[in-house]
């Protein structure tokens, strides 16, 4: 850390680091610069002027977002001179902005607003008609007004350092400047909007929220997102039970303020006109509709059935369900129905990881490593369209840090244009390509290996061997797809684990052999859809699916149970990184329950009530905590921030079956089932050209 030097703003004496900015030491220490073009995290542009202040001897009024401090110096921020000089730049920036706030969308949440508000620009001494340019739409979520543009160039710079696609430029010069998308008329980009959070004013506007509502109006939820394993927090703005926006603005979650299209565009899957609303059961070949508690009977009658008969049970449960729903249900499998057939789809090695892993702390990398190590090492993985926070953190390592880059990929990437050294591999046979690297990376100080599903099995092994011969402090991340792909692990739902990696010891069928299974008598399906593409399933089993539409699983199913999505419920999801967040709910669709509710109230149908205990969130939790290795985590923490899981301290002992691993490679426009009833999602141009 740099020396800290002694400073005073407005007769306080304070201190910073020595070459801090000044507009950032004051922030740190509670006094507040005004600027447009400055913006946390890119790089200095001095283009709005309204920073200004008095330095002593200094001849001239000084940028703060420039300036660095130094020992000594004298600032002052709130001048007769310098507040003259806000006005005069405010004026000349509504020189040609229109004054059409009652119909703006940034209307209540505007910098620009609120700084004329502060500085009482009301009246203009340019009376020259504005030069007006028409609105255009340059992709069906990103518009840009033009006249409103102050050209502080947030959204040329996110777009180009943050994000790395460099699809928005300037064209033109002086009063006839204007922000220009890369294919002329339209955007082609990843379309995940952060141009439109970080411009100050409502030059960018969301093609989703144009028009809805206004920000006092609704109510703001923190949740996680539903969809990567990135684990991203993201601000769903909910009005009349209807959620209409998603951004994070207030940069809470281990992203800050970062969002892909799915984080902050994708929720409306929730409101979609197919979303099942009632419980059906098949008559006479046909699914039709009847009441829950006809529902619940049929299915806990049939389940007692098959129980006392001896028949076989199959379970298969979901990696976007909550820790409490999937500890809640490999419970039940177990206990209530006295059966270890339970699996999901397994996306990532991360048993084999831990495994290897054994007898150590601290080697399982956290989201806040790939910014803050010294150098990154991606293995088979294309992180800037399957990983979007993991690759914009290792963007920002390299602006910030200058963190030296390592990728090792079949085909060309996005960490190409960061990376020290770039190694095209064959799929599969990535590690023959390390020992090129084992010179570059020994030499580095810290190292986090990320790695995708073509590393699995032994293949893990060899690869933490490997890390642990180069000789300096290496973490691992073993890369799962789905927002509670890591959480489904850990608590047990597979046949070959309990929940916290223990062995279960007993005899388990797993999701392929379920599906191809001949004497299945009762198969449950929870939040899943293993028949999209697979076309083999037990024909003589009776089939429970729980669901939010009517998937290709459901269709084939005997009843369909309505349940709630990620932004319906409570509860707690485990990002890739083992980090435990929470969920809070949003929204309610009419006629559907959660998983956790549904499953209680089989259990209780079945008289298994007291077994199971209650179907609470925070009740499960409250057992989770007990029972399960690592997340011994008070609630609170998971609630106000993620906090990692520490399972790694002895061997897991069983095979982690990598044939059963098989990532979906989901893009920026894809996930899973929700993807496909994703309007947004699906409009893009992208999203089209990458289905």
């Amino acid at each position: 850390m740099a020396d800290l030097v002694k400073f005073t703003i407005n007769g306080q004496e304070l201190e910073a680091p020595a070459g801090m900015l000044l507009i950032e030491a004051a922030k740190q220490n509670g006094i507040e610069i005004p600027s447009f073009c400055y913006y946390e995290g890119y790089s200095l542009q001095a283009a709005c002027r309204m920073c200004l202040v008095e330095v002593e001897r200094m001849p001239k009024m000084q940028v703060a977002c420039t300036l660095p401090v130094s020992a000594g110096m004298v600032v002052r921020t709130e001048t007769d001179q310098v507040n003259a000089a806000r006005k005069s730049t405010l004026e000349f920036l509504l020189t040609n902005h229109p004054l059409d706030c009652p119909v703006c969308d940034k209307g209540g949440e505007c910098e620009l607003q609120d700084m004329v508000f502060r500085y009482g620009a009301g009246e203009s001494r340019y009376t020259e008609t504005k030069i007006h340019v028409d609105e255009q739409q340059w992709s069906p979520v990103v518009f840009y007004d033009a006249p409103r543009c102050i050209l502080c160039f947030r959204c040329v710079r996110a777009c180009d350092e943050g994000m790395g696609v460099s699809a928005l430029g300037v064209i033109n010069r002086g009063a006839m400047s204007l922000i220009a998308p890369n294919k002329g008329d339209h955007l082609e980009c990843d379309e995940c909007g952060q141009c439109i959070d970080i411009c100050p004013v409502g030059a960018l506007t969301s093609g989703a929220y144009r028009y809805q509502t206004r920000p006092w109006e609704m109510e703001h939820v923190g949740t996680i997102c539903t969809h990567c394993s990135d684990g991203c927090k993201t601000t769903l703005g909910v009005r009349n039970d209807e959620i209409v926006r998603g951004n994070n603005r207030d940069r809470s979650g281990v992203n800050g303020e970062f969002l892909c299209i799915k984080g902050r565009y994708g929720f409306d899957f929730s409101e979609h006109a197919d979303r099942l609303q009632s419980p059906m059961i098949r008559v006479n070949g046909k699914l039709e509709e009847v009441s829950w508690s006809k529902a619940l009977e049929t299915i806990s009658k049939k389940f007692a059935e098959v129980k006392a008969k001896g028949g076989k049970f199959g379970v298969i449960g979901s990696n976007q369900t909550t820790n409490e729903e999937n500890y809640y249900l490999q419970k039940f499998a177990r206990q209530g129905l006295g059966t270890n057939n339970i699996d999901h789809h397994r996306t990532g090695d991360v048993v084999t990881l831990v495994d290897a892993l054994s007898g150590t702390t601290g080697r399982l990398a956290k989201s806040v490593d790939f910014y803050e190590g010294k150098a990154v090492l991606v293995i088979g993985a294309d992180l800037a369209v399957e990983h979007p926070f993991l690759a914009f953190q290792i963007r920002a390592n390299f602006r910030h840090h200058e963190a030296h880059v390592y990728a090792v990929t079949a085909e060309t990437v996005r960490e190409d244009l960061v990376a020290t050294r770039s190694v095209r591999a064959i799929r599969g046979e990535e590690l023959s390509a390390l020992e090129g690297l084992r010179e570059a990376l020994a030499a580095e100080k810290d190292l986090v290996i990320v790695f995708g599903d073509s590393i699995k099995g032994d293949k893990v092994r060899s690869l933490v061997e490997y890390g642990q011969s180069l000789g300096i402090p290496v973490s691992y991340c073993a890369l799962v797809d789905y927002s509670n792909s890591r959480g489904a692990i850990d608590m047990g739902l597979v046949p070959e684990l309990n929940p916290g990696f223990h062995a279960s010891n007993v005899a388990g069928a797993t999701i392929d052999e379920l599906l191809a299974a001949n004497d299945l008598a009762a198969l449950w399906v929870i939040g899943s859809n293993p028949l999209e593409k697979a076309k083999v399933a037990a024909s003589k089993a009776f089939v429970v699916v729980q669901d939010l539409f009517l998937t290709e699983t459901a269709q084939r199913a005997d009843v369909v149970l309505p349940s709630a999505s990620a932004y319906e419920k409570n509860g707690t999801v485990t990002n890739g990184c083992g980090e435990v967040q929470r969920l809070k709910r949003a929204s309610a669709t009419m006629g559907t329950k959660t998983d956790l509710e549904i499953i209680g109230l089989i259990a209780k149908e079945m008289g298994l009530a007291a077994l199971m205990g209650p179907w609470l969130p925070e009740t499960v939790y409250a057992e989770i905590r007990k029972n399960v290795k690592g997340y011994d985590i008070p609630l609170p923490l998971v609630t106000i921030g993620a906090q990692q899981t520490a399972p790694v301290n002895g061997r897991v002992g069983v095979d982690s079956r990598p044939d059963l691993i098989r990532s979906s490679h989901d893009n920026l426009f894809t996930s899973g089932t929700l993807g496909r009833y994703s309007t947004v999602l699906n409009s893009v141009i992208e999203g089209r050209q990458s289905r």
